[in-house]
């Protein structure tokens, strides 16, 4: 199986990338944002980093990308991510891939950044209940806040000091969790081998009816 992390040079993706491959697949680190959607079975977004840069880099391909996730592509977007998958961000100017309508904001919370363990509610994305995966592991000061509309694609919750934001959310085949699976203990890396497992049975699927 082929994976490609689009890489917007924001930091060291070694804990992902070995997660991913971990779960069985060969991992390619694209920096081009069309490239990263070519010749692959599945995109993982990474977590770390600003949404601007972020959105800079994902600029010239990004069309081709949102294209390809419309398309069917697998995807999965961590943390940062996660939040390119909406509209455009308070954390800076660019726009996101547009595919969960909403904006990205700042926590309203008194400590910000959130770094630590928190709750999944209302969990209802089969590989997270495949996974059990009930707690998880955040670093982040900004959320997606997705409008009415956009709220269909939620599929976890979480709260901190009282704030509730999407967890997870899922568009078809695009996956995006606000946490980090691949620093989740044993349930988050249960996930991130669901995520490979459905990428197989999509690309099964595929074939079959080529």
């Amino acid at each position: 199986m082929r994976v490609t992390v689009f890489d917007y040079g924001a930091g060291n993706l070694h804990s992902l990338v070995k997660a991913i491959e971990a779960g069985g697949a060969v991992v390619r680190v694209a920096t081009d944002p069309a490239a990263a959607v070519r010749d692959t079975d599945a995109l993982v977004l990474p977590g770390v980093g600003a949404f601007a840069p972020a959105a800079e880099r994902l600029a010239p391909g990004r069309q081709a990308m949102r294209e390809a996730l419309l398309n069917g592509l697998p995807a999965l977007g961590i943390c940062l991510g996660m939040q390119l998958l909406f509209d455009a961000s308070d954390e800076g100017p660019g726009d996101g891939l547009g595919l969960v309508p909403g904006r990205v904001a700042k926590l309203r919370a008194q400590r910000v950044p959130q770094i630590g363990w928190n709750q999944l509610n209302g969990v209802r994305d089969p590989l997270l209940q495949a996974a059990a995966l009930d707690v998880a592991y955040y670093a982040n000061s900004y959320v997606g806040r997705p409008t009415t509309e956009g709220e269909t694609f939620v599929t976890a919750w979480s709260e901190h000091e009282g704030d509730r934001f999407p967890a997870s959310v899922r568009l078809a085949n695009v996956i995006g969790t606000q946490f980090h699976p691949e620093k989740s203990s044993a349930r988050g890396v249960a996930f991130v081998r669901a995520f490979l497992a459905f990428v197989s049975s999509v690309r099964d699927t595929m074939e079959s009816t080529a």
